[in-house]
């Protein structure tokens, strides 16, 4: 989880390309439900072959090595995400206020 954390928010810096994924329903409206019900997300959904582990994830090494990696790639996502241009894959284009609250939900459904 860690490296898919870090693969994900490199993604959306714009460090890692991620292919547009499939919308089950119109974009808006995905990513309104996503981000505003308080629901967790569901188990078992998909992700971007390019942020899944042993398809084009990050393969995990040292632990506290991936976690400082994952702690600085956050840093930087939280300080930069009012300037973020990059689309979210399955989602469209996301205001600033919306990443972060992306970026927030994976402590939700994690614990």
């Amino acid at each position: 989880m860690v490296c898919h954390l870090c693969d994900s928010y490199r993604a959306a810096l714009g460090e890692k390309s991620v292919s547009r994924g499939p919308a089950f329903a119109p974009r808006p409206m995905m990513k309104w439900v996503a981000l505003r019900l308080p629901v967790k997300w569901p188990q078992g959904i998909a992700t971007r072959p390019e942020v899944e582990q042993g398809v084009g994830g990050t393969v995990p090494g040292e632990f506290e090595a991936d976690r400082a990696e994952l702690l600085g790639v956050t840093e930087r996502f939280c300080a930069g995400v009012t300037g973020l241009a990059v689309p979210h894959p399955i989602f469209g284009p996301m205001s600033g206020a919306e990443w972060l609250r992306w970026g927030y939900l994976p402590t939700l459904t994690t614990t």
